[in-house]
C-alpha cells in the first residue's frame, strides 16, 4: 500500500515538474523591446537597432514589406500630417506566444490618436500590432489599423487646397 502511494506521488511530482516551456506570457524581454519601440516612436525617436538587419515590415498588406529604415521613413513622412500623435497609455495589451513551430510572436492591442494639423481634428484609431521575434530582434513586423478617417480627412483638406489653387489661378 505504501508503495502504491509513493509510486503515485512520484508520477504526481514528475508530471508537475514536467511542463514543458512556457508559451504564453505577458511579461518578457520581448514585449519591453515592443514597449521601448513604441515609447520611441511616440517620441519621434526612431531608432532602428531592435530590428534584424533582414526585418520585414507589413502594414495594412501583405506585399511590398518595408525594410527598418523605410519602415522608419515611412513614420517620418506620416509624421507631417499631425501635430501630435502617439499611442495611448491606457487599454494596451500585450502578450508573447510561443507557436508550435517554435516562432516568437509578440501581439500588442492598442489606441493610436492624432490631431490633424491642418484641421485640428482628433483621431483616435484601435490598431493591432504583430512582431516576430529571433534572438532578441525583431524579424517581422504587421500591423493592421482602418485608415479611412484619416485619409478622408487628408482627401478634403488636399481637395479644399486645390480649389482654393484654382480660385487664384482664374483671378
Amino acid at each position: 500500500m505504501k508503495r502504491t502511494f509513493f509510486l503515485g506521488m512520484a508520477v504526481l511530482l514528475f508530471f508537475a515538474c514536467n511542463q514543458g516551456p512556457q508559451r504564453y506570457t505577458q511579461n518578457s524581454p520581448e514585449i519591453d523591446t515592443v514597449k521601448k519601440l513604441l515609447a520611441n516612436y511616440n517620441a519621434k525617436a526612431y531608432d532602428i537597432s531592435v530590428y534584424a538587419d533582414t526585418s520585414k515590415t507589413f502594414y495594412n498588406t501583405k506585399d511590398n514589406p518595408l525594410s527598418p529604415s523605410e519602415t522608419m521613413a515611412y513614420h517620418e513622412q506620416n509624421d507631417a500630417n499631425y501635430s501630435t500623435r502617439g499611442f495611448l497609455d491606457e487599454n494596451q495589451e500585450y502578450e508573447m506566444v510561443v507557436s508550435d513551430n517554435g516562432e516568437t510572436w509578440v501581439n500588442c492591442w492598442l489606441n493610436w490618436q492624432g490631431t490633424i494639423a491642418a484641421t485640428d481634428k482628433e483621431v483616435t484609431i484601435p490598431i493591432h500590432l504583430t512582431y516576430q521575434f529571433t534572438d532578441g530582434k525583431i524579424v517581422k513586423e504587421y500591423g493592421y489599423w482602418d485608415p479611412t478617417e484619416v485619409v478622408l480627412e487628408l482627401q478634403k483638406i488636399a481637395a479644399e487646397a486645390k480649389m482654393m489653387e484654382e480660385n487664384t489661378e482664374s483671378e
